[in-house]
């Protein structure tokens, strides 16, 4: 389910030539921990297998690269290239690096496989909100969201197979923090992801729409780690989900709208706008009252490592705090009242948004995302929001409290379940 890799195979087929699946393993990349890395290259082990039985090599090369894909290229005698999008500053440079090294007579393609409607054609520009994007995607999803056509097994085999990939030494490869511990709930690779997404259509997709702002409910899909990683794609979770919609019409509304046009928002706002994870992306008036309100006394000032530790005077905040450093995952409603938490209770804006994406980066599965980064910068710096009552510290950000939450959900016992191991 990837249109790059169907992009290149059908390249391939019409060329009569093998065709070859190049991954660029780093030591190292912003806040991941072995938590991610370990998501990923068991992911990655499900692929090589897959792409064995289709007759297509796949080779992991150590390295960045700019550094092993060039000389690669040269020495397979390769053809012609195709890159997947991510819009992140990081993976673009990535790309353009490749492209300034690459031999003149080789092509290179990069298809946007992870949005249903590709990110520079569903806009041509950063988008103020949810308001003003989803009639573009809305009107192009009847061209874009269509089945996948398969990828086949290749006919044209290399002239030398795919060195053996030694797991255990990419591992230990790596440059990152292994403090962070891998999850036992969420098994990587693209058949697990697949089971979460059909135990979401059969037990939980008919309570999505009521329930997914209850932290105590199991509403939710759970998808955005293989989503994430690119072991699920986004597409056929929509194209599945979409098959109920006679039976749970708002739920099925409701997945679509936060998976397609919110998701799909964010890859627009940081495809745009190079500042996706300061407080200089902010809009005018955001950055105006947050700069008004910085010198505003806070009630309680952390440290992160108070933070990190979900050592506050919040029981609330904390128990969701321990959810993502257990789980890595916290509930997408509580992500929202713990960053602006974040905003209360420390020194500055730029500190607090600096904290936010420094904890989600480390212990979310799903760190390092659009989504995480516009998350942060919605609770934070009302992107993609509207200005609310003037307050102390918030100015006109929008506010969130402990009373609002026990309105909503059962927040006792929600902070039971993730209460402090003494």
């Amino acid at each position: 389910d990837n249109w790059a890799f169907l992009y290149a195979q059908r390249l391939a087929l019409k060329q009569e030539l093998p065709l070859h699946v190049c991954f660029c393993l780093v030591p190292k990349f912003l806040d991941a921990t072995i938590r991610h890395y370990g998501f990923m290259l068991k992911g990655l082990q499900e692929v090589a297998e897959e792409c064995a039985e289709l007759n297509i090599p796949f080779h992991l090369l150590l390295g960045y690269a700019k550094d092993v894909l060039p000389a690669f290229v040269v020495e397979r005698g390769v053809g012609g290239l195709v890159t997947d999008f991510c819009p992140l500053r990081l993976p673009r440079q990535w790309v353009e690096d490749v492209r300034e090294r690459l031999p003149e007579d080789v092509p290179f393609a990069q298809v946007d496989a992870h949005n249903i409607v590709p990110c520079w054609i569903a806009s041509p520009k950063q988008e103020y909100s949810a308001r003003t994007i989803r009639g573009k995607i809305h009107a192009q999803l009847p061209e874009f969201l269509t089945e996948f056509p398969p990828v086949v097994r290749h006919p044209y085999p290399p002239s030398c197979p795919a060195e053996p990939i030694a797991w255990e030494a990419c591992y230990s490869s790596l440059q990152v923090d292994r403090t962070v511990k891998e999850v036992e709930w969420a098994t990587p690779g693209t058949s697990a992801g697949l089971a979460v997404l059909q135990s979401f259509i059969t037990e939980r997709l008919k309570s999505f729409g009521s329930h997914r702002n209850d932290p105590n409910k199991a509403a939710l899909s759970n998808l955005s780690p293989w989503f994430h990683f690119g072991q699920v794609s986004t597409q056929r979770a929509i194209l599945e989900v979409q098959k109920h919609r006679g039976k749970y019409k708002e739920s099925v509304d409701t997945f679509v709208e936060e998976a397609v046009v919110r998701r799909e928002l964010a890859e627009n706002f940081c495809y745009y706008n190079e500042n996706y994870d300061s407080v200089q992306g902010a809009y005018d008036w955001a950055q105006t009252t947050l700069k008004l309100h910085a010198k505003d006394k806070r009630p309680f000032l952390y440290k992160l490592q108070e933070l990190e530790q979900g050592t506050t005077h919040d029981p609330l905040w904390n128990a969701a705090q321990l959810q993502m450093v257990q789980e890595g995952k916290m509930h997408g409603f509580l992500r929202m009242y713990w960053a602006k938490k974040i905003l209360e209770w420390t020194r500055s804006p730029e500190e607090a948004l600096q904290f936010a994406i420094y904890l989600n980066d480390r212990y979310e599965l799903d760190g390092r995302d659009p989504n995480g980064y516009v998350g942060c910068l919605w609770s934070i710096c009302g992107i993609h929001d509207q200005g609310w009552a003037e307050r102390a510290i918030f100015g006109k950000i929008r506010y969130m409290n402990y009373a609002g939450c026990k309105r909503k959900f059962d927040v006792d016992q929600f902070e039971r379940r993730y209460a402090p191991r003494t």
